[in-house]
């Protein structure tokens, strides 16, 4: 494969709403630029992209796949994520390492749900975009209404480069505002052919205005521009280009444009947009990291003549080569064969072979340089969020953070000749994906596993069966709730411990307070001077962090607390650092216990969308559920609910809301935050779970 300078690659995201039409997209993507030969379609189950079978079967993206297309002389790397918001966790360690992303919208319904999810997920990591308004083939289709909801439910700043020639079944092309042309495709050659003409008579004034509009919007962006249009001077295309650029990349406009991929019309100028306004790796700021030895701030640029760094943004298991690392490269080069460190283990790993991926194929090369992005086999403890540098230069770039899960599930081997397999299972899924987690719970011996949704848990249950040949007895979804408290309380313990010989010893006076919600865990050590050895203040706190990870309620972890160090005191002879841990945790219990705790459940956002004639039962049904609803509004011939409600409540959801409507409505639920469960509730709640 050809090596491309960095000025000519482009790493880049594909993001949406479910059914949105992002993997469609994706595969017009494959076919224009000759990476593939034949245009898979989602609903066939021959789409490239989504290859595992759970996805074919489906018809949705559960994993986020990899692969490198050229257009006009340019390196496009393409990350295909889902838009299921289970698999969110999905878009966010891609948004990780790429430079710029298209954002897919339907025109038909607008900004959905998870369209918010990924949109917020790109501000977090200020990633240039562009949109791509598609569907505007379909009955419904109203680009306008896309583009309005964008700036009202987004904050987004649209720049239409695009409007369309028609739309529903009449949708023939777009018109260019930038070129002032017509662009349409033509349909018996699968859109691989298209040509430009003159603007139609009908459509030249609405286009002259949204030029005009384009270019007023641009004038903010460059004093030239601003210059040459007060001066009713010509504007040349390349000027045009150039200041659009600009703005996308410091993430101040985002470019709008709009088509229909499955009826093959406007890909090819979508990759023409992504050449020309979406930043090559050396038009962003350099990325910077800690000197773990140094504690220093270091940068790292996009050259080859510098110290190699990377970050592992994927673990996935592969069972031609075993386990792989999806990879991008910072700065530096490495080859096939080489050692690298990773800053947050501290070790050596060898990177025995090179891949480029394309879906689930792969091609071996030698080296992969700063830029690009790549899959390593070998890397045996190194994990997503990982950064891999040099011993002699080594950095450490940011950990990320990711949701927590919010439903879980006992799992148990069917046989003792099972067991082995099962946890070996599990560390290779909870290994690919952080958002999964794994404990044995000590007092039913269940092993207990947690994800972000029930689609989530399903399709990894169902990977063990298939990819891993696991059989395993699984119990209901349970929710994952969480513990804290709802007033100060300080707690004393005096631990001592005399067997004969050395003994223990170790007194601490502690008090905890409520934390704003969302905000995690504090520990202030507002000791005088001398009370207790300085030495022993980081076991105080591994004690309540320890203790922390189960409430008095129900064992469930508890959070959102502040602790605060008051007093104590230490034997010069017998004090340790497993003393202070124990009293700590033994007063941090005590503390809990007389500071009225009580359960959180996790709240999610909840958006219907049913016929008028539906929505009574609805309504009724969801409020018995202990939903707020936020609000209605109307959408061609729809009513949309949006509401919030408790996680706890919408088990089996689908079964019911198919039933209510006929089969006629639809929802998408996405978690909100943890909040209180209502005391009237409580009581009832705790017992159920404990099993009375």
């Amino acid at each position: 494969m050809k090596k491309y300078s960095v000025e000519k690659l482009r790493n880049i995201g594909i993001m949406a709403h479910i059914d949105a039409g992002k993997t469609t997209t994706t595969e017009r993507i494959l076919f224009y630029t000759g990476k593939v030969h034949r245009v898979g379609e989602v609903d066939e189950g021959s789409a490239t992209m989504d290859w595992m079978e759970q996805e074919k079967e489906r018809g949705i993206t559960i994993t986020s796949a990899a692969t490198t297309c050229i257009w006009k002389d340019t390196q496009i790397n393409i990350i295909d994520t889902p838009g299921h918001v289970d698999f969110t966790v999905e878009v966010e360690r891609s948004l990780m390492v790429l430079d710029g992303a298209i954002i897919i919208f339907s025109a038909v319904e607008g900004v959905e749900p998870q369209s918010e999810t990924v949109w917020r997920q790109a501000n977090k990591y200020n990633t240039p975009r562009i949109s791509f308004i598609n569907k505007m083939d379909r009955m419904g289709a109203d680009f306008y209404r896309t583009v309005k909801m964008m700036e009202e439910r987004l904050s987004a700043n649209p720049l239409l480069l695009q409007i369309p020639l028609g739309k529903e079944e009449n949708f023939e092309g777009v018109i260019d505002l930038v070129r002032m042309k017509a662009v349409k495709w033509y349909e018996e050659r699968w859109g691989i052919d298209y040509f430009e003409e003159d603007i139609p008579e009908n459509y030249v004034d609405k286009a002259h205005h949204y030029y005009e509009l384009l270019i007023e919007r641009i004038c903010d962006l460059d004093e030239n521009i601003t210059k040459k249009y007060i001066e009713e001077e010509s504007i040349t295309e390349d000027e045009i280009i150039r200041v659009i650029r600009k703005g996308t990349i410091e993430d101040t406009i985002h470019p709008v444009l709009c088509g229909a991929a499955f009826r093959n019309k406007g890909v090819q100028k979508l990759l023409d947009a992504v050449i020309d306004f979406l930043p090559s790796p050396l038009d962003i700021p350099p990325i910077e990291g800690t000197n773990p030895v140094t504690g220093k701030i270091e940068k790292r640029l996009a050259q080859i003549d510098e110290p190699f760094s990377a970050v592992v943004f994927k673990i996935a298991t592969d069972f031609h080569v075993g386990k792989v690392a999806f990879v991008r490269v910072y700065s530096g080069e490495i080859e096939e064969g080489k050692a690298v460190y990773n800053s947050n283990i501290k070790k050596h790993e060898r990177v025995n072979r090179i891949l480029h991926m394309h879906a689930n194929k792969r091609s071996q090369i030698h080296s992969v340089s700063c830029g690009n992005i790549a899959t390593f086999v070998g890397l045996k403890e190194s994990r997503t969020g990982h950064t891999l540098s040099t011993l002699k230069h080594p950095i450490l770039f940011k950990t990320p953070t990711f949701p927590e899960p919010v439903i879980s599930v006992a799992i148990e081997p069917t046989s003792q000749k099972d067991s082995e397999k099962l946890d070996t299972t599990l560390k290779k899924l909870r290994d690919e994906d952080p958002t999964f987690e794994v404990k044995y719970d000590e007092e039913t011996g269940q092993t207990i596993i947690s994800g972000m949704g029930e689609l989530h848990l399903d399709v990894l249950l169902n990977r063990m069966i298939r990819e891993f040949g696991v059989k395993a007895h699984v119990g209901n979804p349970q929710v994952a709730y969480k513990e804290t408290i709802r007033k100060p309380q300080t707690a004393e313990e005096r631990f001592v411990k005399q067997t004969g010989g050395k003994g223990q010893y170790a007194h601490v006076k502690i008090q905890i307070e409520p934390h704003e919600r969302g905000k995690g865990f504090i520990f202030e050590n507002n000791l005088r001077q001398g009370v207790i050895p300085k030495e022993f203040i980081p076991a105080i706190r591994a004690g309540i962090v320890e203790a922390m990870e189960n409430g008095v309620l129900i064992g469930f972890p508890v959070v959102d607390i502040k602790a605060t160090l008051l007093d104590g005191s230490y034997h010069p002879v017998d004090s340790s650092d497993i003393a202070f841990k124990r009293a700590s945790s033994i007063a941090f219990y005590k503390a809990t216990e007389a500071a009225s705790p009580i359960l959180l459940e996790p709240i999610m956002e909840l958006e219907i969308v049913a016929l008028d004639s539906y929505i009574g039962e609805i309504m009724k049904d969801i409020q018995s559920r202990r939903a707020r609803v936020l609000g209605m509004r109307h959408r061609e011939g729809n009513r949309i609910i949006e509401a919030f409600v408790p996680l706890s409540e919408m088990f089996g959801y689908a079964t019911t809301l198919r039933s209510l409507s006929q089969g006629r409505a639809v929802y998408s639920m996405q978690f909100h935050k943890y909040d209180f469960v209502p005391e009237e509730l409580q009581e009832t709640l705790l017992k159920k779970l404990r099993g009375y």
